[in-house]
């Protein structure tokens, strides 16, 4: 038979199906977000993880001191966006930061400007993504879809890196590297989520953090409790003894 010990197989077999139980109901909308909106335990335990995520990823003001680096720094950049169609897009946020001599043609984007001003036009268009200010964006360049700017800033910008090392400024591509980093990826990642505070949430974190241990747990021990019962379960060998 392949039951060698019923007690053992019957505790796992209980703690098993109870963790399927509550790992179906995890997967149903049963619970409800800040917006009233049902959600299933998984899509809630996500929303609070990015709110707490993003509460703690505000770059903008380490950002904007370091812009100071590269103010009133003048250069000439051609880089080739790997997303052509953005490219009037980034042509036309160079020519709202001030730059000039700004051209876009199959994909390849030029332009002469104030890296620093240029810079800073991204960083605030970024920092109005983050604060969920998507209409701020939009309107600051006649109505373009806001996210798409912020791709725009991004596929420009990542190129602008390499280029610049090549031209030896190597202080200026790192500032670039900076802006990407802490200011447009946060802000266009980070769009449309609710910024929360660890501080504020440290009971549902602990709670959270809790159960996830405790639900690892359960499922370990039910497995290994089916194994006892079935007869696999892990023993000490005897040494044998020469004779």
């Amino acid at each position: 038979m392949l039951i060698h010990a019923k007690a053992p197989f019957f505790r796992g077999s209980l703690m098993l199906i109870s963790f399927l139980v509550l790992f179906a109901a995890l997967l149903m909308p049963i619970l409800r977000d800040e917006n009233g909106k049902h959600v299933t335990g998984l899509e809630y335990a996500d929303n609070v993880f990015n709110e707490l995520s993003k509460g703690s990823s505000y770059f903008i003001p380490g950002v904007r001191e370091n812009l100071k680096k590269v103010d009133g720094k003048i250069v000439t950049v051609t880089v080739k966006l790997k997303k052509a169609a953005l490219a009037p897009v980034a042509a036309m946020a160079l020519q709202t930061a001030g730059a000039t001599d700004v051209s876009a043609t199959d994909g390849k984007v030029t332009f002469t400007g104030d890296l620093g001003k240029i810079l800073a036009s991204a960083t605030d268009d970024s920092d109005a993504l983050y604060h969920n200010d998507a209409d701020k964006v939009s309107q600051k360049y006649g109505g373009e879809n806001a996210l798409k700017v912020a791709s725009a800033w991004w596929y420009l910008l990542s190129p602008s890196i390499k280029e610049l090392q090549k031209q030896r400024l190597i202080a200026e591509s790192q500032v670039v590297d900076h802006v990407l980093r802490r200011a447009i990826e946060p802000g266009n990642n980070f769009y449309s989520v609710t910024a929360a505070k660890v501080s504020e949430h440290v009971l549902l974190m602990v709670g959270m953090l809790v159960f996830y241990v405790l639900y690892t747990l359960w499922y370990g021990f039910a497995i290994f409790e089916l194994f006892e019962g079935i007869g696999l379960a892990m023993t000490k060998s005897k040494v044998k003894k020469e004779g």
